[in-house]
């Protein structure tokens, strides 16, 4: 039984990371001023910057939007990483396994 549930787990691995890598998800700071794209598989894809929402001389200020877009997108990527892995696990589980099978979520 187990042995059926772990052989393609290599092949489940290899399809987690193709999906992850077409989920992607957006971030912005300063009201849009920095937008970043990244994948669920947290991969950054796309720094946008309107320069015209930014002051230019204040450099600090351009950085830490900068961050701060980069980290709200990949703190996005991780939560859909993570429903996803949710996902891919409670597929896993045998129906055989009572209230096991619900461990993971439906």
């Amino acid at each position: 039984m187990f042995g059926d549930m772990l052989g393609n787990l290599e092949q489940q691995q290899q399809d987690m990371a193709a999906k992850l890598e077409s989920i992607t998800v957006e971030a912005d700071a300063g009201g849009g001023a920095v937008k970043v794209k990244a994948t669920a598989s947290r991969k950054i894809l796309n720094i946008a910057i309107d320069k015209e929402k930014l002051d230019w001389d204040d450099v600090e200020m351009v950085e830490d939007l900068v961050l701060t877009a980069i980290n709200n997108a990949l703190e996005k990527a991780a939560i859909k990483e993570a429903a996803e892995s949710k996902k891919m696990l409670s597929q896993m589980m045998p129906g055989g396994l009572g209230a096991l099978g619900n461990l993971f979520g439906k």
